[in-house]
């Protein structure tokens, strides 16, 4: 007796996936996009735009943004193909959340560095504008 998903004679029966792992995929691969293109990119343009419109007096560490977005986008894959592959609905939409979670952590990662490194660039401002003031008031 076979059921009707057991495939050809001879092959090992494989379970379908379900259509709650199709599912599960489709709103991850929606909302990381959504995350990508109406947060991140603007917020790392914004950024962008305030550094170049400072005189580079707010930092924007390239380097670091970049290495950090290139590690989340391998990530956030990897994630979604995981929950793509799966055979059960609850693992599907576990990997699927993570992917979302890691979205929007890459997402913040530009925010906190920048105001961190503002933060420290201002630190070192302020004695040589106290310097000036000194200098030019007598």
């Amino acid at each position: 007796m076979s059921t009707a998903w057991t495939g050809r004679r001879g092959t090992r029966a494989r379970r379908p996936r379900p259509r709650g792992v199709w599912t599960a995929s489709g709103i991850g691969m929606v909302l990381v996009l959504a995350v990508a293109l109406g947060a991140y990119l603007p917020l790392v343009g914004f950024l962008g735009g305030v550094t170049a419109t400072t005189a580079g007096l707010v930092p924007f560490p390239f380097v670091r943004i970049t290495l950090v977005t290139l590690l989340g986008l391998v990530v956030v894959l990897a994630l979604l193909l995981l929950a793509l592959t799966r055979r059960h609905t609850v693992s599907s939409v576990f990997a699927v959340v993570i992917a979302v979670l890691v979205s929007l952590a890459v997402t913040a990662y530009p925010v906190v560095t920048i105001a961190v490194a503002s933060a420290d660039r201002a630190g070192d401002v302020w004695p040589i504008v106290t310097e000036l003031w000194q200098r030019f008031t007598g």
